[in-house]
């Protein structure tokens, strides 16, 4: 069993230093996965507006909304992260990227 300890903890030795690019690369994927249904419904809502303004605010959106949702985020995702036992943050942080994976493929984006 000590092997198997041995091995978790250097898998969560070598995330260590990138957690944040970690969580920065979580948050990316499921706005890459399921922006599309959340600008679906952004364009369902400004569809009765005038062209210049539905531009304005798609930009709003798309540049500034997302960013802005990134950059704000992504510590709580690092702090999430965090949570997770030393020993098994490396195995979690695999599944994770599994998950969306996984995600990804039922939307067929892969």
């Amino acid at each position: 069993m000590d092997w198997l300890n041995s091995i978790l903890a250097q898998l969560s030795q070598l995330t260590q230093p990138y957690n944040s690019e970690i969580a920065l690369t979580f948050l990316a994927t499921i706005l890459v996965v399921y922006g599309d249904t959340f600008n679906k419904h952004i364009k369902r809502m400004i569809s009765p507006y005038h062209f210049v303004i539905r531009t304005f605010i798609f930009v709003l959106i798309c540049a500034f909304g997302y960013g802005l949702f990134v950059v704000f985020v992504t510590p709580y995702v690092e702090m999430l992260i965090l949570w997770v036992p030393y020993l098994y943050r490396g195995t979690a942080i695999i599944s994770i990227f599994l998950v969306l994976g996984y995600l990804a493929e039922n939307r067929r984006y892969i």
